[in-house]
């Protein structure tokens, strides 16, 4: 079967199952599994393909009809221009995260600092910053060994290994060093509202990374107080938040000793990120 069969056959049984993007996914698996660029596949639409590669792809393309997450099907997953390798003990990193990146990068430009990402996952918020403030080292701690195990990998193929070191632990437990510039995006999904997530979050991706207690502030609350003895002072925390949580969340920031310096909206014109000041 050619090219384009194959990707039109594939796109087509994904959609039936309702998956909106059902012809990206089905170029971006196949371009995965040949090892070759996406715009290649459409270019030479003509190429015949072995049976081995077909039996690859039947197999992806039913991982995805059962909602399995793209970037797990092909283990990897772009964020900040850079693929990032990722598995089901870490998250699927979302743009919304790099709103944060973009701020900043922009207080810390040509910078020398030590920055600590708490509940790094996939490392790749702190390997992001770190690409970008060339003077700067970072650590990254998360409670989950293959998360860790993960990051490395991710530091290891951006050659940042070198300013970049990851740790098992609990954030409760770490108490090493003082930083300039502290990072999270921690679990802040209520528990009344997991079992609103779609089926590819809520059966794919690690709870433990999503679930945020019954109000969705617990692990944001630990964030705040860790930072207030972890960072330097004027020190910035940089932390994701979940939505209509901004007023709450300042207002923690607030009693634990915090100026709000700056924020962030996503698409949806919510309050995605708070940037505050250790006074």
């Amino acid at each position: 079967m050619n090219l384009e069969n194959t990707i039109q056959k594939a796109s087509q049984l994904l959609k039936n199952q309702n998956i909106h993007s059902h012809e990206l996914d089905a170029q971006i698996i196949l371009s995965e599994i040949m090892g070759i660029k996406r715009e290649s596949l459409i270019t030479n639409n003509e190429i015949n393909i072995s049976e081995k590669i077909l039996e690859k792809y039947d197999i992806a393309i039913k991982r995805r009809i059962k909602k399995e997450p793209v970037a797990y099907i092909i283990g990897e997953k772009e964020f900040w221009s850079q693929n990032f390798r990722v598995n089901h003990s870490t998250l699927v990193p979302r743009p919304e995260s790099e709103l944060l990146i973009y701020k900043l990068v922009n207080y810390f430009k040509n910078k020398r600092i030590n920055i600590l990402d708490i509940g790094t996952g996939s490392g790749c918020i702190l390997l992001s910053l770190l690409k970008e403030l060339h003077l700067s080292r970072g650590i990254g701690i998360d409670i989950s060994s293959k998360a860790v195990k993960t990051a490395e990998i991710n530091s290891n193929k951006l050659n940042l290994l070198y300013r970049s070191k990851f740790k098992v632990v609990d954030m409760d437990n770490f108490n090493i060093g003082r930083y300039d510039l502290i990072v999270s995006n921690p679990p802040y999904i209520a528990l009344k509202d997991i079992k609103n997530l779609s089926k590819e979050i809520l059966n794919y991706e690690p709870l433990i990374a999503l679930k945020g207690g019954f109000d969705g502030l617990d692990l944001i609350k630990k964030v705040i107080y860790k930072s207030k003895y972890l960072l330097k002072t004027n020190g910035l925390l940089g932390i994701e938040i979940g939505t209509n949580q901004y007023l709450k969340v300042l207002n923690i920031l607030k009693k634990n000793g915090f100026r709000e310096a700056d924020k962030e909206y996503d698409y949806n014109h919510n309050v995605r990120c708070i940037i505050s000041t250790k006074i």
